[in-house]
């Protein structure tokens, strides 16, 4: 790769290991960041080069500490801007706050909080985002600047194709409502069935009652959403599929957040492989589960910013993966 002239890569400290990943697909050096906190926990940031008229990309994830990440993101965006740097692009690979996007209930005083965040990006100098597979697209339209929402669609189906002997003949399950569209296109670009799990849900965070619309009898089951959080509904979905006849179950999400009772639901549940992106790292989570694989995305990331810093389209990467 040709060496691309200024500009500047920088990494906050919630996936260091993805952003050195970036990094190195794009043949740079990651520059130079202190982070530290002061003995009250304020976030203290020095920027260690000068970044004057310089593209900036600073790679924090909306993952581990959240807001304390969230902050040092704001800070370091504000940190470059002043510093005259010309344009500064967050890359967030899972963007914080993302499913707190609606009010739920009529009259309910639930926070749209995903706006709040897009708010607070904008504020604090962001001229352009790089996220991928948001809970909700529409949170595109929270930020009114240049949002480019990249899909780990095509790195799945790659990851299927490779992995899964017999996934001609899968069907594709979406654990809810809500990712039914995501699942029926890859079924459709794997030309196979799909299927659907309704749930109906009492409170945040815990499932009630499950119904299976569509067939996985005597079928691998490919279960497949953006997120998985304390993993009940993966789980739940699971048992659902293993007693509605299907014969091995795996799960696919993009971003693999594992808090709470997550890994002990996953080591209990009958997946054959859970299989996340590294849009949050998942070192620690690999040692204590070994049904986690991981699909490398970083060069997806790495190529949009590329296209991004030669002015060149993305929308190349809605549909292939990055070789």
């Amino acid at each position: 790769m040709s060496k691309m002239p200024n500009i500047k890569i920088f990494s906050g400290s919630s996936h260091p290991d993805l952003g050195q990943k970036i990094a190195d697909r794009l043949g740079l050096e990651l520059g130079k960041v202190v982070t530290k906190k002061f003995s009250n926990q304020e976030t203290c940031v020095e920027i260690g080069e000068s970044v004057r008229g310089e593209d900036v990309y600073i790679v924090q994830s909306g993952c581990g500490e959240i807001n304390d990440n969230l902050m040092e993101l704001l800070i370091m965006i504000n940190a470059c801007k002043i510093a005259s740097a010309s344009r500064v692009t967050a890359v967030i690979p899972c963007f914080p706050y993302a499913r707190q996007d609606k009010k739920d209930k009529v009259g309910s005083r639930a926070p749209i909080s995903a706006k709040l965040v897009a708010n607070m990006l904008s504020v604090s100098g962001a001229n352009h985002i790089i996220t991928m597979d948001l809970h909700a697209s529409q949170i595109q339209g929270f930020f009114d600047i240049p949002v480019d929402n990249l899909y780990a669609e095509p790195a799945v189906l790659k990851w299927i194709k490779e992995n899964i002997n017999e996934w001609k003949n899968c069907t594709i399950v979406s654990p809810d409502a809500g990712g039914a569209k995501r699942v029926t296109s890859i079924a459709d670009r794997l030309n196979v069935d799909f299927a659907l799990i309704h749930k109906e849900r009492k409170k945040a965070n815990e499932v009630d009652r499950m119904v299976l619309v569509g067939d996985v009898k005597d079928r691998v089951a490919i279960l497949v959403d953006d997120m998985a959080d304390t993993c009940g509904t993966i789980c739940h979905a699971a048992d659902k599929l293993v007693s509605a006849g299907a014969t091995k179950v795996f799960a696919i999400l993009t971003h693999g957040i594992f808090s709470g009772p997550a890994i002990t639901r996953i080591n209990n549940a009958c997946f054959e492989a859970v299989v996340v992106t590294n849009t949050i790292p998942q070192e620690d989570m690999m040692k204590h589960c070994s049904k986690i694989q991981v699909i490398d995305i970083s060069m997806i990331l790495a190529e949009a910013i590329r296209r991004t810093h030669n002015g060149e389209s993305v929308s190349y990467l809605f549909s292939h993966v990055p070789l």
